[in-house]
């Protein structure tokens, strides 16, 4: 972006100075990194982290909001952050963050900090002081604020939601998103939608749990609050969505009020219809690429239940084949695959007065039933399954694919429309070849809906049958023992002598596909053994190479 847009961005996002938000020149890094006390750049994240976190803007004037741009040295923002995190005591890394922006017409460089308040009971130091901002300057902490600090309670059942914003008010409200957020709330509560249209905005808001007593907390904010009071929140309340369409990369950041962008978001998204042929018809199933209300909730659901505190963003990225949605916090309750029918409730949430009011307009539900429906919608298009990464301890991935992996597995939904959910998502991970358990094995072995051994099964000959997979079943099973060793002394009387390896060869492709090259190895070598005690074939050692021919008659 220009200077000019970059600096209107700043004033939107960062319109003013308070104890959330500064604004210093800084025009060299590497000695404001470190440099006086009271003045430099880790004095002002000490006292920004010891209030609530914020942000701090380098490479503009306080006063006039000219962008000046700072010489960043050999800093890129991973140095920064380390710098930081090293030097300032007790500063916490999660939620710590900088951004780089860079004038496309001038070339000057603007970070924006985003520091993160301080732990529980443990203030941020810088210079070995505590800092806190007092009007327009940083003072070393006062007792009274430090002990406030000290004493906090480690109240497991702390809320950052329900956080009352003093400085807020119903003007920093989106009057459009209390619009749509009574819609939700009517939709929710039909009986009283008659006595929602005659109340106040005030009213409905309390009504809806979007404000306590007529006071703005954080979770107004989030869903129908204004863009421009974003930074009230002391968070990067933002969904990154990210496109790879056509090799080209593109994207766009959403902001507050999510219960506004989040529609925005949807209909940005690459949606359309598209044909599955089933066998010996010419009457094709057309289905949705996504189901709309997946998507919604798949968002829905990262806001829902985003560790705020940890100061992230959700990131939703799209691809030609699938959508993931990321958002920070481990399931809190549970673990998802119980609530893939739908008989799981959550009995807590990490954000209840967030979750309370998403509930009451509409956004999402409590009963456990989102992931249920995701599951369901993507069977009843004949799709793959929803999967969620959850390599990672501290944070939830979603992918939703949104095109056939597996046609035959497609095929089979469309042939087997009476197939309970646990069948399909089971059958799901078989087709792809994920782990199931060996009780799961038994269940769908005993119904014959698989076949092999474990680790190597596959889907049943019979449902191959039913949706013509003939072909890629005889692939998974491969051909009977019988038959490699008839082509083996076939090739044998062809060609006197073969080598091991050229026995390798001549069998491989017809080794069940789902063996890797140790047990493909490994079952060559058990022909070979049968076929030689069997007195059928033997083998002598020429060199280093191993040669086999017809036994002698």
């Amino acid at each position: 972006m220009t200077e000019q847009e970059l600096q209107q961005y700043l004033i939107k996002h960062y319109p003013k100075e308070d104890e959330a938000c500064e604004w210093k020149e800084f025009k060299n890094l590497k000695n404001d990194f470190n440099g006086h006390e009271k003045d430099d750049i880790i004095s002002y994240v000490s006292a920004l982290a010891n209030m609530e976190g914020g942000c701090l803007v380098v490479g503009v004037v306080d006063k006039t909001l000219e962008i000046v741009g700072t010489d960043t040295y050999n800093y890129d923002v991973q140095k920064a952050r380390l710098r930081l995190v090293s030097q300032c005591t007790n500063l916490p890394s999660e939620g710590l963050m900088v951004e780089q922006f860079v004038t496309s017409d001038t070339n000057k460089t603007v970070w924006v900090i985003h520091v993160p308040k301080h732990l529980k009971r443990l203030p941020v130091y810088a210079h070995n002081k505590a800092w806190q901002r007092l009007d327009d300057s940083l003072i070393e902490m006062t007792d009274s604020r430090k002990n406030a600090i000290l004493e906090e309670r480690d109240d497991a059942a702390y809320d950052w939601t329900a956080e009352v914003i003093t400085d807020a008010t119903i003007d920093d409200l989106e009057p459009e998103a209390i619009l749509k957020a009574r819609e939700g709330y009517k939709q929710r509560f039909p009986k009283l939608a008659k006595a929602c249209d005659g109340w106040s905005d005030k009213v409905f808001l309390d009504k809806a749990g979007l404000t306590v007593g007529g006071k703005v907390t954080r979770t107004t904010l989030l869903l129908v609050g204004k863009e421009t009071a974003a930074h009230k929140l002391n968070h990067i309340a933002q969904i990154v969505w990210k496109c790879f369409q056509d090799g080209q990369v593109f994207g766009d950041i959403y902001t507050i009020p999510f219960v506004l962008t989040t529609t925005a978001l949807l209909h940005r998204i690459r949606n359309y219809r598209f044909k599955i042929y089933p066998k010996n018809s010419l009457i094709p199933a057309e289905v949705w690429k996504y189901d709309t209300e997946s998507i919604l909730e798949g968002m829905h659901n990262s806001i829902a239940h985003q560790n705020y505190e940890r100061g992230a963003r959700i990131i939703v990225t799209e691809t030609k084949d699938s959508l993931k949605f990321q958002n920070d916090g481990y399931f809190f309750e549970g673990d998802y695959t119980q609530y893939i029918t739908g008989e799981k409730t959550p009995k807590s949430y990490r954000n209840p007065a967030l979750v309370k009011a998403m509930v009451n307009i509409k956004m999402i539900d409590t009963q456990g039933y989102g992931i249920h429906k995701m599951f369901v919608s993507q069977k009843e298009r004949f799709l793959p399954m929803p999967d969620y990464d959850l390599s990672t301890a501290d944070e939830v991935v979603l992918n939703m694919p949104g095109t056939i992996i597996d046609e035959n597995y497609s095929l089979m939904l469309l042939a087997n429309q009476d197939l309970s959910l646990t069948d399909a998502v089971l059958l799901d991970q078989v087709q792809k070849g994920k782990t199931i358990g060996s009780e799961a094995v038994a269940m769908l072995r005993k119904r014959k809906l698989i076949e092999g051994r474990l680790p190597h099964i596959y889907v049943a000959k019979d449902i191959a049958q039913a949706t013509d997979q003939k072909v890629e079943y005889s692939k998974h099973k491969g051909l009977a023992d019988k038959k490699c060793e008839a082509l083996l002394l076939e090739s044998l009387k062809d060609y006197g002598s073969l080598t091991k390896q050229e026995v390798a060869r001549l069998l491989w492709d017809l080794l069940p596909d789902q063996l890797d090259d140790k047990q493909k190895n490994t079952k060559v070598y058990n022909i070979l053994r049968k076929l030689r005690e069997s007195g059928k074939i033997v083998n002598q050692t020429v060199g280093s190479k191993s040669i086999w021919s017809l036994a002698k008659t």
